[in-house]
């Protein structure tokens, strides 16, 4: 949308949409009713999650072991379409919640609303708001951040940086944390708060990138809730929220029917498996590889109403609903890419030379005890998951497939992999799948039905709950090497 409107003053209250030149104001509010989709997801048929969850008495276990709600919400009936993965999140969820621990449990529901606020992820914050509260939580607190104590409110920067430009964080920002003082955090309650923020902010990119409907409450919603229609027009609640996107349309290899696209696929896996067996690139090679999809990521553009117009103008227009924004401070602070033009002098950081394995995991364990193995476990078990199926075909290897995932997340984050060919992103991931990555991982508040529709049009809806798990545990763990690398500089 373009700013309208006949003077400056009245510039800065209205809008116009590229769709119907209807003029918008900024600050209106519009009542719509709930989602007419029922079940746990907008995206998702019910009855492909509702067949999962009857069929699997694990589920509702695990639900009653390590639920901390104590109901099968909507977030555990979808990802219940992986019940082992399911088993280890419920895990880590429940412990960095409830089980012995640095922070007291009111702060980590307060850490949770934090986290979530950065992606106006309301369904997050009103779970956090009841937990918090059920856990002894000092209601005026949720009156805003002006309310909390000062410890709380100087989370804010590290908070931000993490969930948006995590290649920021210094030691700096550790050693104001931890310095002495009545508001300091010991290193102990910080790694966990560290833990907190990733897990909620990635958990953000689930809920938007799956669709998760609200939670059904009649008492609270009465069937309609308060939208801010600041960044798009009534006419587009038709149109899921977003204006057709040249890009999400086509692919690298030309417009091509789904059927002929999921061919196209697997003979790409193949020949890059032939290729790999005959030789393997040279290590200047794969930094170049590596270096061009980091810029060719800047290309990839989200798609939102907006995408045509330089990055501050977005920011300008982004207004955030009161309920949300009492928990935000510096609400325009958003995402940008690692490798923005004229910015040559972020290093990348090289995995190697601080691995979760080797260098995260340790420290983690070593500062809140245990949480390291269950977070282990997690980021192995999205990584290794298979059922060695792709659509319709079985007996399929998608191990190259699952790493170009993780990797490209890793990429748009500034993260390179030594050992890793970045010319397999460009070969596996379609245009449009890159799109909806980069959305889900970077702006999960802007994903449609339109985008999550627009890839691998002939895979099941469990493969697609697949990809978006393991975008989400790729991005919790990058932020996590940053935030963790951070502390070690400051040990040392």
């Amino acid at each position: 949308m373009n700013r309208g409107g006949s003077s400056p003053s009245a510039a800065a209250n209205y809008l116009l949409c590229t769709n119907c030149r209807k003029v918008l104001r900024k600050d209106k509010r519009i009542r719509v009713s709930q989602p007419l989709t029922r079940g746990p997801s907008a995206f998702i048929p019910e009855k492909e999650v509702v067949q999962a969850n009857t069929v699997d008495e694990r589920t509702n276990f695990l639900v009653e072991e390590y639920s901390t709600s104590g109901r099968l919400d909507n977030i555990t009936q979808v990802m219940s379409l992986h019940t082992q993965y399911l088993e280890s999140f419920l895990r880590s969820q429940f412990y960095m919640l409830r089980m012995d621990g640095p922070l007291p449990l009111p702060y980590r529901h307060y850490i949770a609303i934090m986290a979530a606020a950065r992606h106006r992820c309301s369904y997050l914050i009103n779970m956090h708001v009841d937990e918090f509260l059920k856990t002894g939580g000092i209601p005026e607190w949720l009156n805003g951040l002006e309310y909390v104590p000062q410890r709380l409110k100087n989370l804010n920067e590290i908070n931000k940086l993490l969930a948006h430009r995590p290649w920021l964080i210094t030691k700096e920002h550790i050693q104001k944390l931890v310095k002495t003082g009545e508001n300091n955090w010991s290193l102990p309650e910080l790694v966990h708060a560290v833990v907190l923020l990733t897990h909620y902010h990635a958990l953000a990119s689930f809920v938007f990138g799956s669709g998760i409907n609200p939670e059904r409450d009649p008492e609270i919603s009465n069937g309609f809730r308060l939208i801010s229609v600041n960044n798009f027009c009534v006419c587009d609640l038709a149109n899921d929220n977003s204006i057709e996107n040249a890009s999400l349309t086509g692919s690298n290899y030309g417009i091509v029917d789904s059927l002929s696209e999921l061919e196209a696929l697997m003979e790409r896996m193949k020949r890059l498996q032939e290729e790999r067996d005959d030789e393997e690139a040279s290590q200047e090679e794969m930094t170049t590889r590596f270096e061009k999809e980091k810029k060719e990521s800047l290309f990839v553009v989200s798609g939102d109403t907006f995408h045509s117009f330089p990055h501050s103008d977005f920011e300008d227009d982004m207004i955030v609903t009161s309920d949300v924004s009492r928990y935000i401070e510096d609400p325009g602070f958003g995402y940008e890419d690692f490798a923005r033009r004229g910015e040559e002098h972020l290093p990348t950081f090289r995995a190697q030379d601080y691995t979760w394995e080797n260098h995260g995991f340790s420290l983690v364990n070593r500062l809140y005890s245990d949480i390291g193995h269950l977070l282990d476990e997690k980021f192995r078990m999205v990584y290794n998951l298979t059922y060695n199926t792709m659509a319709t075909h079985e007996d399929v290897d998608t191990t190259m497939l699952r790493r170009a995932l993780f990797n490209y997340v890793h990429c748009m984050f500034g993260i390179r992999y030594d050992d890793y060919d970045y010319g397999e992103v460009n070969q596996l991931l379609e245009r449009s799948l890159k799109v909806y990555i980069k959305t889900v991982t970077c702006y999960p508040e802007r994903t449609t039905k339109r985008m999550y529709d627009s890839y691998w049009r002939q895979f099941k809806h469990s493969e697609k709950v697949h990809v978006n798990l393991l975008l989400m545990e790729a991005r919790m763990q990058a932020e996590l090497l940053y935030a963790l690398r951070a502390i070690t500089r400051h040990l040392t």
